[in-house]
């Protein structure tokens, strides 16, 4: 009796009788209450699709970083101005025929410019009219231009008052060529019109159904869309009722259309996935939807858990905008665990095995390639961990020459009317720093020695007190310092430094604002709380997955493997974008010379989570099958035999749903696409498919070692499983070997 209780089962058997977990008892109610589950999701389906359309028109343009100097002072010049602060002026460039001479025509160049004033009360103007100053005069005599500050915009795209103010000048000065440029309309190129979100969504999903269909080789491939449809609009509805408590930005309508296609989409194809194995192993649809649940569903509702720590990370940021998108991301996974856990087994208790047909493709074996892969991997561990680390070190090492910033000018399109006045501004000896003036607030009386005293700055060109309204308001000053080259990341800001300690002690200085002191403000905000978002982000989803898979070695190497991808993956953009290799020849972009300063913190938290599922899915199946058999080796080539082809998968899909974002016009959106859909190929194939395996192998019974004092941090019962208990025996012994 004693021989019989200790020997362990290697073949599926009836198990003894236990009360369903807490999942299990979800997919029981839901189960019995199936056509309610199913009318709920409906109506939430087409309430979402009502709201999909307004939620784009309520979202903010919100980068207000509140306590930092450079932000304050733009807000007081906006109360003051109402204009100009943190966002870069705008810049029309007249330009007289061949034979003629600015000078000339002076007086009628600027009365054109006063007559836009009046025109467009809107806008602040600064000319040579009003600054009597050659730097606004080209070198070569013919051309002339004046720094347009407007209102903060309100939406995504060009500056509108900047066309109105081209409309008005062309009609004012009939013979003239007139153009408009500055940072906004270079970046938006010739054409800033691209596919919508709702096409990139389309395009996603048509790319995430090919996938599906090769997974599952019937009509079930048809069911994960759907729930992603519902898990998206659901979550749109969501967000548009959060756009009445708090302004949300615009970049999470992208996040929520295609991450969520993704998610939805990965988290559904395990459950499903799950599902077909146990009906394979001759379970009753019943039984197999419980199953489903409370196995693949226990890892969904752990992968969304760690996706939602990621972005929850973005809160503790004291950036509004950012901390909008961390608020709206963290409801792609929670709605994804709710509709997967719900909706899904309702799906399938009912329709399930009908539309399972033509049922080509069989769950009763683990793929026989990715099992022979793991048996691969696992002989060969100490080459596979060598080989995998050699690959994401490579990969890491251009990371330390990333440079944090706006896009450079010289990466924004060599085509179209802006580029044409800029270039028409360079040739005529005008620095490229036009583009970023500094504004300088101070009291009226102060205003012109601090033009005097910036103008001796290095690396200022010029620096102007316009006169009347322009420059003067409300007893302050606004003096405008034009530095040698545009000020757009942190290693081009030694004039915006060198301008501000200038006029630190200065009486009546107020205080330094533009897109030079903006850059240094969020640098300061986001990466100076980086270290405590990075902090909360490992430590929560350590003790996560320690309680999840039972092993501290296991939730430490899933961390550190994190970063490790991460890091790579930040090499990759760093080479691609800010080094040129590749986006000229994918995207027609040349150099960008730096990554804009909230792509990185973005990739961080959405890839942080979006990897660990695929590191979730295949512990989770690794620990199942070594509570089951007691075997390391034997575990990680059945846990991987059955996820391998399903994490591949997943990949793809979310591969496939930022390829289609890459297709937006705005270059910052294609970098944060391309650098995640970069982190999650190099996620799934090097670190889940070769380096984990190899690792979780080279351990071997170290994986399962865990302390009585973290188990009872953990709040985990007391009594070991079978494969636990083996485990603790082992490591007691301090036996060599590999666990089995």
């Amino acid at each position: 009796m004693a021989l019989t209780t200790l020997q362990r089962p290697h073949a599926p058997a009836p198990a003894p009788a236990r009360p369903p977990t807490l999942l299990g008892r979800v997919a029981l109610g839901v189960l019995a209450h199936r056509r309610f589950v199913l009318v709920f999701w409906m109506v939430v389906l087409v309430l979402g699709g009502a709201a999909a359309g307004a939620v784009s028109n309520r979202l903010s343009l919100d980068f207000s970083l509140p306590g930092q100097p450079g932000y304050e002072t733009s807000v007081k010049i906006l109360s003051i101005y109402h204009n100009g602060g943190e966002n870069p002026p705008s810049v029309a460039v007249v330009t007289v025929p061949p034979g003629q001479a600015v000078r000339s025509d002076q007086a009628r160049i600027d009365a054109a410019f006063a007559g836009l004033r009046r025109a467009e009360p809107g806008l602040r103007v600064v000319d040579y009219g009003v600054t009597r100053d050659r730097a606004f005069v080209t070198a070569n005599g013919r051309s002339t231009f004046a720094l347009l500050f407007e209102p903060p915009a309100r939406s995504f795209g060009p500056d509108r008052l900047a066309g109105a103010a081209q409309s008005y000048l062309q009609g004012a000065l009939p013979g003239a060529d007139v153009g408009v440029t500055g940072l906004n309309q270079l970046a938006a190129g010739p054409s800033s019109k691209g596919p919508g979100v709702l096409t990139e969504t389309l395009i996603g999903g048509a790319g995430a159904l090919a996938v599906l269909a090769f997974v599952f080789a019937s009509f079930l491939a048809l069911i994960p869309m759907a729930v992603a449809a519902v898990s998206i609009l659901a979550t749109l509805l969501i967000i548009l009722g959060l756009t009445y408590i708090t302004e949300v930005s615009f970049i999470v309508q992208f996040l929520v259309a295609l991450v969520g296609l993704g998610v939805a989409i990965d988290y559904s194809l395990l459950l499903v996935t799950r599902w077909r194995e146990e009906r394979a192993r001759g379970a009753t649809n019943h039984d197999a939807v419980v199953t489903a649940v409370e196995t693949a569903g226990r890892a969904v509702v752990l992968s969304g858990m760690t996706v939602t720590i990621g972005l929850a990370a973005l809160v503790v940021l004291p950036v509004p905008g950012l901390r909008s998108v961390g608020i709206g991301g963290m409801l792609i996974p929670l709605v994804s665990i709710v509709v997967v856990n719900t909706l899904l087994p309702a799906v399938l208790g009912g329709i399930g095995p009908r539309i399972d047909w033509p049922h080509i493709r069989k769950e009763a074996r683990a793929s026989r390639v990715w099992s022979a892969w793991a048996a691969g991997v696992t002989r060969r561990r100490f080459l596979a961990t060598g080989v995998a680390l050699g690959i994401l070190v490579l990969a890491v090492l251009p990371v330390f020459g990333l440079k944090v910033g706006e896009t450079s000018v010289s990466a924004f399109s060599k085509t179209g009317p802006a580029r044409q006045a800029y270039d028409t501004l360079v040739g005529g000896g005008v620095p490229g720093g036009v583009l970023t003036p500094l504004e300088v607030l101070t009291s009226q009386a102060a205003g012109p020695v601090v033009a005097r005293r910036l103008a001796t700055v290095p690396g200022i060109t010029a620096a102007v007190l316009p006169s009347g309204p322009s420059g003067s308001r409300a007893g302050t000053s606004d003096v405008i310092a034009i530095p040698q080259a545009e000020t757009v990341n942190n290693l081009t800001l030694d004039p915006v430094r060198a301008a501000e300690a200038a006029v630190d002690h200065m009486p009546g200085v107020v205080g330094v604002t533009g897109e030079g002191p903006a850059q240094q403000d969020y640098s300061h905000a986001v990466f100076g709380h980086f270290p405590l978002m990075f902090a909360l982000i490992a430590i929560i989803t350590f003790l996560l997955l320690a309680r999840a898979f039972r092993s501290p070695l296991l939730a430490a190497k899933a961390v550190v493997l994190n970063l490790l991808s991460l890091g790579a993956t930040f090499g990759l953009l760093t080479w691609f974008w800010q080094e040129g290799h590749g986006s000229q020849a994918i995207f027609s972009i040349p150099a960008t010379g730096a990554i804009t300063f909230w792509v990185p913190l973005m990739v961080f938290a959405f890839l942080f989570g979006l990897s660990m599922d695929y590191e979730v899915f295949i512990l989770t199946r690794i620990r199942e099958e070594y509570d089951r058999t007691g075997s390391t080796r034997g575990a990680v080539v059945e846990g991987l035999g059955r996820t391998g082809r399903l994490v591949t998968c997943a990949a793809l899909i979310l591969f496939l749903a930022f390829a289609s974002l890459a297709s937006a016009p705005d270059t910052d959106i294609k970098v944060l696409a391309t650098g995640l859909g970069a982190g999650i190929l190099l996620d799934a194939t090097v670190v889940r498919g070769l380096l984990v395996p190899a690792l979780v192998s080279v351990f071997g019974r170290w994986n399962w070692w865990l302390p009585d004092g973290l188990r009872r941090a953990l709040l985990l019962p007391e009594t070991a499983r079978p494969g636990e208990e083996r485990a603790l025996s082992l490591v007691g012994a301090r036996r060599r070997g590999t666990g089995g």
